[in-house]
């Protein structure tokens, strides 16, 4: 039987040997990372490895409270507080969720559709130090295929530093049953992160995916047109009123701010962005807070209407500053065009 003297030291060795391994693992997969910053890699893989110390620590609390090594107090705090946080890091990060969304576009009589043009759209996959694990990748193809969706859209945000072998690890979206068109988001033009534009190129090439930015994709009843990043300096759209206006328009970018530089035209755009992560951990009032710094115009998911466009925000798929999702699901959205 053990005595709270035994119990405490082999709770503290299995937290220093798990603390050990945190670290070793985050300085390994550090060095396979195209980076410029080490050090941040390392802290930021840190907080990837460490939360494995919530384990022994919920187990401690547990059987401490059972067998009185600890207050009932003291352990029914530990682990509800341990809980949420294994839920927030390692559950809820890969509860890929579904979401339906009808959306009415204004077309005029001689585009009317005959049945609902679906648009499956992800953003913020983050490839890299918390996401994009050649698990996690499988499901987004899995749920997108199972969806049938007539295009799908990726609304920038592809990585999060990720390693030099990121051609392979999106090999896997080769797989979709669907043509897939892409724009670069913030991190993956170095606002944060390192330069990495010729790597993510070469691996969107590889991999079949389209990069729009700049291009405009004609469909039966509508044209797509792919707007760089607002914090790179690329969504000047004023050239827009001059291009055809016989259809409506959908525009992929990835920061929803980017809304308000949509120019007046003859019909309503929509626009499909990211960026938010619908704040990824949802707490009272610290996370819409938070978001005035992620989006100056209070987006943070779903549709938004404006002036001059209407904005359909996802909450995308990955992680980046902490490596958990609370009551922010991962999520594909399925848009019905009507």
């Amino acid at each position: 039987m053990w005595n709270s003297n035994t119990f405490f030291f082999t709770f503290y060795i299995i937290f220093i040997a798990v603390a050990i391994w945190a670290a070793i693992q985050s300085w390994r997969v550090q060095a396979k990372t195209e980076t410029i910053h080490p050090v941040k890699a390392f802290i930021h893989l840190t907080m990837r490895y460490q939360p494995y110390l919530l384990f022994p620590l919920f187990a401690m609390a547990l059987l401490g409270g059972i067998y009185g090594f600890i207050s009932v107090w003291v352990s029914v705090i530990l682990i509800v507080l341990s809980g949420v946080l294994i839920y927030a890091r390692f559950i809820e990060p890969h509860c890929l969720q579904v979401k339906l969304t009808q959306y009415t576009l204004p077309l005029s009589d001689d585009h009317q559709t005959r049945a609902p043009f679906k648009i499956a759209l992800i953003a913020d996959l983050h490839v890299g130090l918390f996401s994009g694990s050649a698990k996690q990748l499988k499901k987004i193809v899995d749920q997108l295929n199972e969806a049938k969706p007539d295009i799908v859209v990726v609304a920038g945000d592809w990585t999060y530093e990720p390693e030099h072998t990121l051609a392979d690890q999106l090999s896997i979206l080769k797989d979709i049953q669907a043509p897939v068109y892409s724009v670069n988001g913030n991190h993956d033009e170095e606002f944060p992160g390192p330069p990495i534009q010729a790597l993510l190129k070469t691996a969107l090439e590889r991999n079949h995916i389209v990069d729009i930015e700049g291009q405009m994709i004609e469909f039966d009843h509508f044209r797509m047109l792919g707007v760089g990043d607002l914090w790179a300096g690329k969504s000047d759209m004023s050239f827009m009123p001059n291009l055809p206006q016989d259809k409506p328009w959908v525009i992929v970018s990835h920061n929803p701010d980017t809304i308000d530089l949509v120019p007046q035209l003859p019909t309503r755009p929509l626009m499909l962005s990211g960026h938010t992560h619908g704040g990824q951990v949802e707490l009272p009032w610290f996370t819409d807070h938070m978001m005035r710094k992620i989006s100056i115009l209070g987006h943070k998911r779903g549709l938004y209407v404006h002036e001059n466009a209407d904005v359909y925000v996802t909450v995308g798929t990955g992680m980046v500053g902490i490596p958990f999702r609370f009551r922010v699901k991962p999520t594909i959205d399925l848009i019905e065009l009507r």
